[in-house]
């Protein structure tokens, strides 16, 4: 019988039933911010578990663009997804370190380039560490494969479409980024970059979506209601930001276990959005809890 998943988030114990199915593939999407050190690709040499490839974030991304890990084209992807030895077949569960900070870039990711047949692994590495299950230092050379790419354009929006919806309104932003950087309390991370948010946003910090000492992701009532308490109407649709494009795909995975998939990301994000220019930045709280 073939692998399939038991939804698009499986638990430690069900990876752990399945490490040696011969269709799953493991990837470690962990990131961090830049200047953060050790760097997320030295980590996943240290400890990870057995049998993952590490899915380098800013490496499998378009470097046509100075701005940070864009997503490739679906040319580009069918290279790197061959490269991992991720087929159309593949079963992809998807963890990072902390549990739900940027795995959800990598499903997100995936499903944008039609592969539907990815979870994430709830609570990541943190979780699987605390269970006792094992870890390794030894890095797998995967059999490069074959991925064929179906690019679906309405899960990304660029940032004409967003200076559009600023008049529109017909969509949603919400914003992942901690409160102090939405508000521009807090200096943002990437030098030369203004603070504050796009006007109108609602901001609902992605580490709110998970248990902060165990990693997993909050059960679905309790998503739903970090959603409305942040303000977002589930009538609308829904675009997500953030710095740089990778904790928005956190929101988005809330959405999606909630049942709410109209939901695209901004990927050039902040870093594009708050460089010197033109493009509007408001500060303070935004939106208040009933979207006004």
């Amino acid at each position: 019988m073939s692998l399939s998943l038991p939804g698009s988030l499986v638990s430690t114990e069900w990876l752990a039933a399945h490490l040696d199915d011969p269709t799953l593939v493991i990837l470690d999407g962990s990131f961090k911010l830049p200047g953060v050190t050790p760097i997320a690709a030295e980590d996943f040499a240290a400890r990870h578990i057995p049998g993952t490839r590490f899915f380098d974030i800013d490496a499998i991304a378009d470097h046509e663009t100075t701005l940070p890990h864009m997503l490739p084209s679906p040319a580009a992807f069918e290279r790197f997804a061959g490269d991992l030895g991720i087929s159309n077949d593949s079963v992809v569960v998807v963890y990072d370190t902390p549990g739900l900070m940027s795995a959800g870039r990598v499903w997100w990711t995936l499903h944008v380039f039609g592969h539907d047949k990815a979870a994430i692994l709830d609570g990541g590495l943190k979780k699987w560490l605390a269970d006792g299950r094992p870890v390794t230092d030894a890095v797998i050379a995967p059999a490069p494969t074959h991925f064929t790419a179906t690019f679906d354009p309405t899960a990304v929006r660029a940032k004409t479409q967003l200076l559009d919806n600023l008049q529109s309104q017909a969509e949603q932003v919400i914003d992942a980024r901690s409160a102090g950087r939405f508000t521009a309390e807090e200096t943002e991370v990437r030098p030369g970059l203004r603070s504050g948010h796009i006007p109108g946003s609602l901001n609902l910090p992605f580490t709110a979506l998970a248990d902060p000492h165990t990693g997993e992701v909050l059960p679905v009532s309790e998503l739903r209601k970090a959603f409305e308490a942040a303000g977002l109407d589930f009538s609308k649709p829904v675009i997500a930001s953030c710095g740089s494009g990778v904790t928005a795909a956190a929101l988005v995975f809330g959405l999606h276990l909630v049942g709410k998939d109209d939901v695209a990301i901004y990927d050039g994000a902040w870093t594009e959005w708050g460089q010197p220019g033109d493009t509007p930045a408001e500060t303070g709280a935004g939106k208040d809890q009933s979207g006004r």
